[in-house]
């Protein structure tokens, strides 16, 4: 096992390592930027170093700080966790040859399905079903029109290196395809330094399956089962649930079976996701393969019972796959929800600033991975997560009703959040029917603005007031100026008998 793990990452996901490493005994360095010295994840792990200044470029992408920071403190692992440098094939291979282990697959392997295009090659040599589409990409106009009335119209522009819904579009007809596939060019050569782009077959009102695997570096291969991610706002995912309702037992088969094709294809080690799109025939189709812990990972560690991260940590040391196949199940149900920091009313743009007081829910089958706290100014510099409610429970309308009461529940002020948002959707007749297809927001929510809770409104109000210094309480006990009472004064007369 390790001796020690820098965790190059910030916010919840940090915290979730961190965790994971004290289970098994691992001492973990956190690293921060100037803009999160007061993070959690810096006062959670046994070690903190600062990397830099608070943009991302200077802090938690700059491969040579980090490097330098977990040599220094004597780490023989870094875990990536998600997002920054977790997909990035050239800090994979640097910490190899560093002599530092990359939690995570080989940097050969992140290049390889980092490309679509070649993802899309890949998949068809090993007869897994792909969308409809290009095979390569076009050097002129005229081969992307000549591509797209092969496909079929509408057609979706993809970004061959892209992720996140960065350059993607869906075009209608002809007479826009030029237009935005310069656009597209544009936005892909900005965000990827690549502007390689392909067309597909546009799917009407698909779900967003995606099956988690663990692999180790022996060859042995498997699956935990589906998430369902089809809740989804441009592009990102922001509610998922495990199992699917869309999946019965044949078809969750030979999905999973499918899945561990794909990372066998690829050579493919440690944890991944294998996406799919599923038609409304039933047809599913490869997506592409995320080669890191998802956001949205612990939906599968509640239904499964097996600890992702810690499994990432045990594969990376050496360790030959201990659960077979057989001894999995999927054991009730469970959602989370993605909680961010941003204002619905003003076209959930994000919300930055200090969060003046935090009450997470709790209870029975409710759990909170969260990055922030009471007091904590959330920085504007980087992804606006704050945490991930999840809530488990024996059937999905259990769940559905228990994460209305913990959403309801949850109290964040000083910041927006969407919080309401989310709650709002949960109770939504199509969600709680299962009718959760990626068009679900545009179809149900498209002119969403934000409607105030009155009862939240109220409870929040309630709490707002409480924070305010009591100045008297009894005659005997008087606050000064800025001061709080202590226990012991606001009782009155008191003695010991």
């Amino acid at each position: 096992m390790f001796k020690k793990i820098l965790v190059a990452n910030r916010g919840e996901i940090c915290v979730r390592v961190i965790r994971a490493c004290r289970d098994l005994g691992i001492p973990t360095v956190a690293v921060y930027s100037e803009a999160d010295r007061s993070a959690l994840h810096v006062q959670q792990a046994d070690e903190a170093v600062c990397i830099g200044p608070p943009a991302p470029l200077e802090s938690y992408l700059n491969i040579d700080n980090i490097i330098s920071s977990a040599k220094e403190r004597g780490c023989d692992a870094v875990h990536p966790g998600y997002g920054f440098l977790a997909e990035n094939p050239e800090f994979a291979k640097r910490c190899e040859k560093e002599g530092i282990v990359f939690i995570g697959p080989k940097g050969e392997t992140i290049q390889l399905l980092g490309n679509k295009i070649e993802s899309r090659k890949l998949m068809k040599r090993a007869a897994v079903p792909i969308i409809p589409g290009m095979e390569a990409t076009s050097e002129d106009m005229r081969g992307f029109k000549k591509a797209a009335k092969k496909i079929g119209y509408p057609v979706l522009i993809k970004a061959s290196l892209g992720g996140g819904g960065k350059a993607m579009k869906v075009i209608g007809d002809e007479k826009d395809l030029e237009s935005a596939i310069e656009s597209s060019k544009r936005e892909a050569l900005s965000a990827f330094a690549d502007d390689t782009l392909y067309l597909e077959k546009f799917l009407d009102r698909p779900r967003h399956i995606e099956f988690q695997i663990l692999a180790d570096n022996y060859g042995n291969t498997i699956h935990l089962f589906e998430r369902e991610c089809s809740i989804q706002r441009r592009h990102q995912k922001i509610i998922e649930e495990a199992p699917s309702t869309a999946l019965n037992p044949q078809l969750r088969k030979k999905m999973g079976e499918d899945a561990i094709k794909v990372a066998k294809a690829a050579g493919y080690s440690n944890a991944g996701t294998v996406e799919f799109l599923l038609d409304q025939e039933g047809n599913y189709y490869f997506l592409e393969v995320n080669t890191r812990v998802q956001v949205e990972h612990p939906v599968t560690e509640l239904t499964t019972g097996v600890d992702i991260v810690k499994a990432q940590i045990r594969i990376a040391s050496g360790e030959k796959l201990w659960i077979k196949p057989d001894d999995l199940r999927q054991q009730g149900h469970a959602i989370e929800c993605r909680i961010y920091a941003e204002d619905p009313e003003k076209g959930f743009l994000p919300s930055a600033g200090k969060i003046l007081f935090m009450r997470e829910p709790f209870g029975p089958g409710i759990r909170n991975d969260s990055g922030v706290y009471s007091g904590f100014m959330v920085p504007v510099y980087y992804d606006p997560i704050l945490s991930k409610l999840l809530v488990w429970a024996g059937d999905r309308s259990e769940v559905i009703r228990r994460m209305e009461i913990a959403l309801s529940d949850y109290i964040i002020l000083g910041i927006k959040t969407n919080v309401a948002f989310l709650r709002d959707i949960i109770v939504h007749p199509e969600f709680a029917s299962g009718g959760t297809y990626t068009s679900f927001l545009d179809d149900h929510f498209s002119e969403y603005r934000g409607e105030t809770d009155r009862r939240k409104f109220l409870t929040e109000a309630l709490v707002a007031a409480s924070l305010i210094p009591t100045r008297k309480v009894a005659s005997n006990a008087v606050a000064t100026k800025d001061e709080f009472l202590t226990p012991w004064q606001t009782m009155g007369s008191w003695s010991i008998g």
